[in-house]
């Protein structure tokens, strides 16, 4: 009988799935910080991603693919602007998680699979069907609720849901692997990231060797809190089908949401939840479409 325990599908389900749940959780780590500076929590995120990623490629003998990389001149240039557009988005998410806005970055992440697809058909001509079309005419209803009913643009959500996609959309025309893409990326950002933090320690305004052991610790872990789900997710994207890994990734911005309201108790009213009920109804139209092609496609082929 073969063992039907370990197959590399259901291995790669649990590992998105760790990366996803880890992704959910993540504003306990960064709210555990909230006493030190956003922008100083992003630059040792940066410099330990590195150094944590550095390790990694070391024990699983990488380099020589990380350096094959580095040839392509086309290909250091995308990882440039993928390396700034997801420093942008790991600042705005600190932040905002940090200045009590958990529920905003969760309505981000819900949004960012719809701004995917909208990606897809202005940059690579891929056709919008039309349950797709009503998918993100849902979701734009629930903005426009936003900004009518209580008059807020969301611009938290969708900065994060843009900047993602179109990181997605830089990391799919780079010929470059998860792992070292993402040592290439905060190697380009950590000249930077060093720089601010080195003047930071000599001008004594550095919360790192300052508060306490545990904060030290928390700023050196996230290095390890960034790197640790990029490799499940990645490892699990190449063994899972896209729909699948699309319907797991709603796991993290659902957990996020929980933690928004029940416990930060954050301020959810029901014009909130309007338009939260129009992205999620816009999610369900776009993935039981997304299953149902594929579903149809098994079926022809």
């Amino acid at each position: 009988m073969p063992n039907h325990h370990s197959t590399p599908s259901s291995n790669g389900f649990f590992a998105a799935l760790a990366a996803f749940v880890a992704w959910g959780l993540l504003p306990i780590y960064w709210k555990s910080l909230a006493v030190v500076n956003p922008f100083e929590i992003l630059c040792h995120r940066i410099v330990w991603s590195l150094a944590f990623i550095t390790v990694v490629v070391t024990i699983l003998k990488g380099w020589n693919t990380t350096f094959a990389s580095m040839r392509s001149l086309k290909d250091i240039g995308i990882l440039a602007l993928s390396s700034l557009t997801i420093g942008g988005n790991w600042f705005l998410y600190i932040w905002a998680v940090n200045t009590g806005h958990v529920l905003e970055t969760s309505l981000g992440y819900y949004i960012n699979p719809l701004v995917t697809m909208l990606l897809g058909f202005v940059f690579f001509r891929e056709r919008m069907k039309p349950l797709q079309v009503i998918a993100i005419g849902l979701a734009a209803l629930g903005v426009a609720n936003s900004i009518f009913s209580y008059g807020h643009f969301p611009w938290i959500s969708l900065t994060l849901a843009i900047s993602f996609a179109f990181y997605g959309l830089l990391r799919k025309i780079a010929s470059v692997e998860s792992l070292p893409g993402l040592f290439l990326e905060t190697l380009i950002l950590t000249p930077i990231a060093l720089g601010y933090l080195v003047t930071m320690q000599l001008d004594n305004s550095a919360s790192f060797l300052a508060v306490s052991p545990k904060i030290d610790l928390l700023l050196i872990g996230a290095g390890a809190a960034t790197a640790i789900p990029l490799i499940g997710f990645a490892y699990g994207a190449r063994r899972l089908r896209l729909t699948t890994l699309g319907i797991l990734q709603y796991s993290a911005p659902s957990l996020t949401f929980l933690l928004g309201i029940f416990v930060y108790k954050e301020h959810f009213t029901s014009s909130h939840l309007l338009t939260f009920a129009l992205i999620w109804a816009g999610l369900i139209v776009y993935t039981g479409e997304s299953i149902w092609t594929m579903r149809n496609h098994r079926h022809t082929s």
